[in-house]
């Protein structure tokens, strides 16, 4: 069967060791992944990482937080994408369930007014991080469904369409995110919290998650 990676590009020693340029269309791809993505911190217009991507021809990610504005991102898309050519950008939006309504319209407008033409993608995780008294990193399942099911519903409502997830989980039992059927407490994280960076759904949780995430869908699409 077709296997397709994808992971951040962070170490830019590591990425460029690994690309190599096409001998037939003189394009230059990264070859440790297919899908190379940077992340909010690395996303800066004038730096090392956007001028990296900028320069292979994988189909390549952009993480995309609250704090950015519809001309940076414009901005971005210009940088990456000149050419508009289509699959080659996504943007993952990770905002947290209470400031997507806020922060994701004005940027998917901005892109349509712009003419840019991208897949967008919901990373509800991240922006739902937080610590326990103990100073333990987890997040709730409510609010990691809450903030994906306004994402559905804003690029709905906007005549569009979300067009992929992205989530950290895990095959196993662990005790990381909060919540979900089985109502896991702050008391339970002791129990199996195996991640060294951060907090994943378990497989039940991952589970649920796929079976809230096709319901709403059918609910969407009138089926």
């Amino acid at each position: 069967m077709d296997f397709f990676a994808s992971h951040e590009v962070l170490l830019l020693s590591f990425e460029e060791a690994l690309t190599r340029q096409d001998e037939r269309s003189g394009r230059w791809y990264n070859l440790s992944t297919h899908f190379p993505w940077v992340g909010v911190r690395t996303s800066n217009p004038g730096g090392a990482h956007l001028e990296y991507l900028r320069g292979i021809a994988n189909p390549v990610a952009l993480k995309v937080g609250p704090a950015m504005t519809p001309e940076t991102l414009n901005r971005l898309l210009d940088l990456l994408d000149p050419d508009g050519e289509p699959g080659r950008i996504t943007l993952i939006h990770r905002f947290g369930c209470e400031r997507i309504a806020e922060c994701l319209p004005p940027l998917i407008e901005a892109v349509r007014g712009a003419g840019k033409r991208v897949l967008w993608c919901a990373d509800p995780m991240h922006g739902n991080t937080r610590l326990t008294a103990d100073g333990v990193k987890t997040r709730r399942f409510d609010e990691i469904l809450r903030e994906l099911e306004q994402a559905f519903d804003i690029h709905a409502a906007d005549g569009g369409c979300l067009g992929g997830v992205h989530f950290e989980l895990a095959g196993e039992n662990v005790t990381e995110c909060l919540g979900g059927a089985r109502g896991l407490t702050e008391e339970d994280l002791g129990r199996a919290y195996k991640s060294e960076v951060d907090p994943r759904l378990n497989y039940e949780q991952a589970l649920e998650m796929a079976l809230l995430i096709a319901r709403k869908m059918s609910a969407l699409n009138g089926t």
